[in-house]
């Protein structure tokens, strides 16, 4: 019974994990949709996350069955009720680069952001793919220096957004009030699928310590 109940936990540790690098993909590609209003590669981006959400239901099935027939204790508690609390934000991340691909689809044949904050995304997507890749190696070894450079990352990411917000208030702002809700809706799909990352990041410090903030405050 014990090697059936580690057999299910392993499962879960590989369906995080591929959750993982299922939606850094979907924020790459999705971002080369917005980018280039590519709508084909947007509707792949869009498709393909039926993929996640279906995984995350997977997952937290095998979960809750665990919890019900294993009466898991301490640390396999712990990754257990971990483990569905990431399942969610990794599902929302899926979710996040779905709606910057519908952007891109709803706006072509131009692309969604003008020139003046175009560079601004393309970095703020490009740190978005980096936490969703550190996740993964996060997820496989428990290091919590990466947790640590996750949460660096994002904090770029957030004096990113405000900077857009600024950008959109300042007196040289002259684009329509459609692509400045769309410039709005944009950072803060990005800066959201962030902030999900550093969620990830701080479950997985309470699998390894037992504590949702380290002792360090770094995260």
């Amino acid at each position: 019974m014990r090697k059936v109940f580690q057999a299910e936990l392993l499962t879960i540790g590989e369906e995080l994990t591929q959750m993982a690098g299922l939606v850094a993909d979907a924020m790459e590609r999705a971002h080369t949709a917005y980018a280039e209003a590519d709508t084909e590669v947007a509707q792949e981006v869009i498709a393909a996350d039926a993929r996640v959400d279906f995984m995350q239901t997977q997952l937290d099935e095998r979960a809750i069955d665990v919890l019900a027939l294993q009466g898991p204790v301490a640390s396999d508690l712990r990754m257990i009720v971990g483990s569905l609390r990431m399942s969610a934000s990794l599902e929302r991340m899926g979710d996040l680069a779905r709606h910057i691909a519908q952007l891109a689809r709803l706006r072509f044949p131009v692309t969604v952001a003008p020139a003046s904050v175009a560079p601004v995304f393309a970095e703020m997507a490009g740190l978005d793919v980096q936490i969703a890749r550190k996740l993964i190696t996060l997820l496989e070894t428990r290091d919590l220096e990466i947790a640590r450079e996750i949460v660096a990352l994002n904090a770029r990411i957030d004096d990113l957004h405000a900077s857009v917000f600024k950008t959109v208030a300042g007196p040289d702002w002259n684009e329509s009030g459609p692509r400045t809700a769309d410039v709005t809706l944009t950072s803060r799909y990005l800066e959201r699928y962030g902030d999900h990352g550093v969620s990830v990041a701080r479950k997985v410090n309470y699998l390894v310590t037992g504590e949702w903030e380290p002792g360090s405050g770094a995260l």
